[in-house]
């Protein structure tokens, strides 16, 4: 039986990654940061948890990374911890390096000085593209405008360094904006999905958001955590980018939503100035022809089917 080890086993990919393997027939280990305090939403709303051996786990202490690498012996890990909002990572930088760009080395000198043979696979961001007027592929030059997205480019580079100078089947997935009702309301979908349910169901609030005007890639996470695993069984390690290849405006997405609900979006939702950020990605855009191509991998949910999947699992569509 292979063994797995997820870094940042409660939040939305890894409850989903967990889902998934155990479904293959992995015994799946997962850490976090805050074992006491965690109630595992995300893996108890999936009906895993019970099936997932979480461990205690600050990914940015090296000899808690060692220790735990060296008794789990795991064939696979994937590493998807870290401090995951954009706007949170202008105000606290340090601390989303720390969690995602050190924490991330930790992982790979474990990994090297285990002598052990494991794959291991990084989460990264399209945020580190820092936003183009074409479709990005793996070739495409990152310009991080975000200290989130410094981290990830960070933590991409590092992965690749010690593919090349110590041969650690080390790989990256960089991963545009993907989505489930597993989001809470600090990721501005969560936000939009949720409100536009309660506005239905008789809240009399209104939806406060900054900038309608950015364009994103949004796909399905279920799909998108399907793709780490296949990155992993390769026979050589690399690179991919993972998106739906479909760009839309948050405009779009938010009328959608409301729109999947009865409403009229327009008359319920505001511009916040205060959510703007000090430095903003314009338009994002994905050719994930690579992973079709190798990895055999392409998103069936596009925007609209995002937004009407969540609907649908809210009992609301």
């Amino acid at each position: 039986m292979n063994k797995a080890l997820i870094i940042g086993v409660s939040g939305q990919d890894g409850a989903y990654l967990s889902k998934s393997l155990l479904a293959k027939g992995y015994r799946v280990f997962g850490s976090s940061r805050e074992i006491n305090n965690n109630n595992f939403t995300n893996l108890k709303t999936l009906d895993v948890f019970d099936k997932v051996s979480v461990l205690p786990l600050n990914p940015s202490r090296f000899s808690e990374v060692f220790a735990i690498v060296k008794n789990v012996v795991p064939d696979e890990i994937y590493n998807l911890a870290g401090q995951s909002s954009v706007s949170q990572s202008f105000l606290r930088p340090l601390e989303t390096i720390e969690s995602i760009a050190s924490s991330t080395v930790n992982l790979l000198e474990a990994v090297r000085i285990s002598g052990a043979q494991i794959r291991f696979y990084s989460s990264v961001s399209s945020d580190c593209f820092g936003g183009t007027d074409f479709h990005a592929d793996e070739s495409t030059s990152f310009n991080p405008k975000s200290p989130y997205a410094i981290a990830k480019a960070m933590a991409f580079w590092a992965t690749k360094n010690y593919r090349l100078a110590y041969g650690i089947f080390a790989c990256s997935g960089i991963l545009f904006n993907h989505e489930s009702p597993l989001r809470n309301e600090n990721f501005v979908t969560g936000k939009i999905i949720n409100t536009a349910l309660r506005i239905k169901n008789g809240s009399k609030e209104r939806l406060k958001l900054g900038d309608i005007s950015v364009i994103r890639d949004w796909g399905w996470a279920e799909e998108f955590v399907e793709s780490m695993w296949l990155v992993l069984q390769q026979k050589k390690p690399d690179d991919f980018v993972i998106a739906t290849g479909e760009s839309n405006s948050l405009e779009a997405l938010v009328r959608e939503a409301f729109l999947a609900f009865g409403l009229n979006w327009k008359d319920h939702v505001d511009f916040d100035a205060s959510f703007l950020r000090p430095l903003d990605i314009k338009a994002e855009y994905a050719n994930p022809a690579k992973a079709s191509e190798i990895l055999g991998w392409k998103a069936k949910f596009k925007m609209r089917d995002v937004v009407h999947a969540w609907g649908k699992a809210l009992g609301n569509i």
